[in-house]
C-alpha cells in the first residue's frame, strides 16, 4: 500500500515548482491550472507546504507566494490567468525573461505571454525587435483597448484585457 507521500508527493512538487517559478499565483488559478485534480486535494497539498513554511498565503487576497514579504507581481497574476486558459492543451510551461513573462507550449505550438503596462508599447516592441523573430505566438495582455493601435508587434496571435478574476476578453489586431 501506498503512503500519502507517495501518492501526492509529485503533485506538491509540481505546485511548489510553480509558485516558487512564478512567484505568486490566486488560489484559484491552482484550480484551473490543476482542473484535472479535486479541489479538496489541491487545498490539502496547499496546506500542507505553507504548514510546512514551503510558501506562503495571504488569506485577505487569497495569493500564495513563494516567500514570506507577500510581493504581488500583478502583471505576472494576469499572464497566469491566460496561461489558465489554455490550461488543458498545456504541455510544458516557465516563466521567462523581459519582455515574455511566460512561455508555453500547447497543441504542438510554442506561446509567449507578454504584458504591455500602459505607455510602455514603445519599450515593449523594441525589447522584442532587440530579441529577434519569436517562432512562437505572441499574446499580448494590454489594460486598455486602445493601447493595441500602438503595437505593431511580429507573431501576435491576439491581444487580451485580464481582469483581476480571470475574466479574459480576446482582440485581433485588424
Amino acid at each position: 500500500m501506498k503512503t500519502r507521500d507517495q501518492l501526492y508527493s509529485k503533485e506538491a512538487a509540481s505546485l511548489l515548482r510553480d509558485i516558487s517559478n512564478y512567484r505568486c499565483i490566486r488560489h484559484e488559478q491552482v484550480y484551473r491550472l490543476y482542473s484535472n485534480k479535486e479541489k479538496s486535494v489541491l487545498d490539502n497539498l496547499l496546506g500542507y507546504l505553507t504548514k510546512q513554511g514551503r510558501i506562503f498565503h495571504d488569506s485577505q487576497s487569497d495569493i500564495y507566494y513563494d516567500n514570506p514579504d507577500f510581493e504581488t507581481d500583478w502583471e505576472m497574476l494576469a499572464a497566469l490567468w491566460v496561461l489558465a486558459d489554455f490550461a488543458d492543451g498545456v504541455e510544458y510551461h516557465s516563466p521567462d525573461d523581459f519582455p515574455t513573462k511566460i512561455i508555453f507550449f500547447a497543441d504542438g505550438e510554442t506561446y509567449e505571454i507578454i504584458c504591455v503596462p500602459p505607455d510602455k508599447e514603445a519599450l515593449v516592441k523594441h525589447a522584442l525587435s532587440q530579441a529577434g523573430e519569436s517562432e512562437g505566438r505572441r499574446i499580448l495582455v494590454v489594460e486598455d483597448t486602445g493601447q493595441i493601435a500602438r503595437l505593431c508587434i511580429s507573431n501576435a496571435a491576439a491581444f487580451c484585457v485580464v481582469s483581476d478574476t480571470g475574466e479574459i476578453q480576446y482582440f485581433k489586431q485588424e
